[in-house]
């Protein structure tokens, strides 16, 4: 019989995979996105380029925020021992 452990801890290692995956799509669909026109028509946010902005500062902070969410909803705490005594 498998430990129960295992399937929490295979479904929150998917959960972190799908997590990196959006992040990356974020901060290459802002930098490549919006960076790939020429430096004279870029528009400026906070004395940032947009392409900057969106991918490295917004996109951090959904992150963490996203990231947080998720942990609260989907993450469980669970023992690291299997509840026997070592000998």
């Amino acid at each position: 019989m498998q430990d129960p452990r295992f399937k929490v801890a295979n479904r929150e290692a998917i959960i972190g995979i799908v997590l990196v995956v959006v992040n990356f799509a974020i901060w290459y669909g802002f930098a490549y996105g919006l960076g790939s026109k020429d430096p004279s028509e870029y528009t400026y946010i906070a004395s940032f380029p947009a392409w900057f902005f969106y991918s490295c500062i917004a996109g951090t902070i959904f992150m963490i925020v996203l990231i947080w969410i998720t942990i609260k909803l989907f993450f469980k705490n669970i023992p690291f021992d299997d509840g026997r005594e070592e000998q």
